[in-house]
């Protein structure tokens, strides 16, 4: 058949336009993945039918202006949470003072003192009663009574820094009113704390390793950055710790940051600190990760062991970031950030790319804890002056200098973390 000039069959016209629709979305998810918007966005529940939604649900600009006061309003367009199609990244921080911790450091005796803000003399106490709600799904509050029943005759131990073991410090402490102190106990070491549940022949551990891969730092911690070397292809020395554990939560992010490079050694430390090699912090940080990701595949069953990394955990250096231009990093801040999407450069993009990167090829299934988000609202949640400094209390005069001393890194407990152990509860 004779095609007229300039006109093309329907039958082609469709293929063409087709064609151009999937280079466009392969396009659009390419460039959602270069600058953070879907990488690692976790599903969290299942959405309703989008017709219902879009007749009965506000927007999101119209969500934020509402009164975060408004406790007593229940939004019936939220679904229960699964592993559906809702991002825990999307949502915001809403008020909630008729909501009390689940502890606290009185009724909690494992937190260590670097944490307790409210102990060290923190005078405001509106940080313990922000609550992160999703926009499309509810997130479940934490039931003890439940963790325990699915970790009966388990193991779940966290593994990596100090931020992990704020994790699991409140994990613990969620769980443990639950349980008599005849039926419980605790044991710590340096590298290793056990929390047993005796009734429930359960523990939940912690094991310490920054870098998951071996560093000269792992045993006594090296003050000065410089003079630390990573074993990037060696994990074994820490890897036989987690062999016949159910469930294995781990971390590494902030310990990489140190520096734009990385002493990174291949073999032993045979030789001190001789056969290093500078690396920047991101391609050791790939280097390490995947020899953590090798060791899994090689290693663990999927059906005998469950496995979650947790993101980063944001740090709050800079207050110009979220428009105080008159603060000192997160000292003195009392509310979350309201921007919605807000994300500072104590998260850094690059290291997102190389966690997806990595784990997306590994053979067993890992979830993502995406706690990077949400968290880089809260700069209103580090211990700031707060907390200790060389193993002592902030002195005032200590406390009256934030500019040297504030710690925001870490996070006050109650606080920040248990909203991560709600999502690993969701999860469990």
């Amino acid at each position: 058949m004779k095609i007229p000039k300039g006109r093309l069959p329907l039958s082609l016209m469709a293929v063409v336009i087709s064609a151009v629709a999937f280079t466009g979305l392969i396009f659009t998810e390419d460039l959602r993945a270069l600058t953070g918007t879907s990488i690692l966005k976790l599903t969290a529940c299942c959405r309703k039918d989008d017709a219902v939604a879009r007749s009965s649900k506000v927007s999101s600009e119209e969500r934020d202006n509402m009164s975060v006061l408004d406790d007593d309003i229940v939004d019936e367009d939220k679904t229960g949470f699964s592993a559906g199609e809702c991002s825990v990244t999307e949502g915001r921080w809403v008020f909630n003072r008729s909501q009390e911790p689940l502890y606290s450091h009185q009724s909690c005796p494992y937190l260590d003192r670097q944490v307790q803000c409210m102990r060290n003399g923190r005078p405001d106490d509106s940080y313990l009663y922000w609550a992160w709600e999703m926009d499309d799904c509810a997130l479940p509050r934490f039931n003890a009574t439940v963790v325990l029943e699915k970790l009966r005759g388990k193991r779940l131990m966290f593994v990596g820094d100090s931020l992990q073991r704020a994790q699991w410090q409140s994990f613990v402490c969620l769980v443990q009113a639950q349980i008599p102190p005849e039926h419980k106990s605790m044991n710590r070491s340096r590298s290793l704390c056990v929390f047993r549940a005796k009734e429930y022949n359960a523990t939940i551990e912690f094991y310490w390793a920054p870098f998951l891969v071996e560093s000269n730092t792992d045993g006594h911690v090296i003050a000065d950055t410089g003079k630390r070397i990573i074993r990037v292809d060696s994990i074994t020395k820490h890897a036989r710790h987690w062999i016949g554990v159910d469930v294995l939560v781990f971390n590494t992010y902030v310990w990489w940051m140190s520096g734009q490079r990385i002493k990174s050694l291949w073999g032993s430390f045979a030789n001190g600190e001789e056969g290093f090699e500078e690396l920047d912090a991101v391609v050791a940080y790939r280097i390490g990760l995947k020899t953590w990701a090798n060791w899994i595949d090689s290693t663990l069953n999927p059906n005998d062991t469950r496995v979650f990394f947790t993101t980063m955990s944001p740090t709050h250096m800079r207050s110009s970031e979220w428009h105080n231009r008159n603060g000192i990093k997160c000292y003195n801040e009392t509310e979350p950030v309201r921007e919605r999407g807000y994300w500072g450069s104590g998260s850094d993009r690059r290291i997102m790319q190389v966690v997806a990167g990595v784990v997306g090829r590994m053979r067993v299934p890992v979830t993502f804890l995406n706690i990077t988000q949400l968290s880089e609202h809260r700069i209103d949640g580090h211990t700031s002056v707060y907390t200790e400094f060389q193993g002592k209390i902030l002195s005032e005069e200590q406390k009256a200098n934030p500019l040297r001393y504030a710690d925001c890194i870490h996070w006050c407990l109650p606080g920040v973390p248990d909203t991560w152990n709600q999502l690993l509860y969701a999860y469990l």
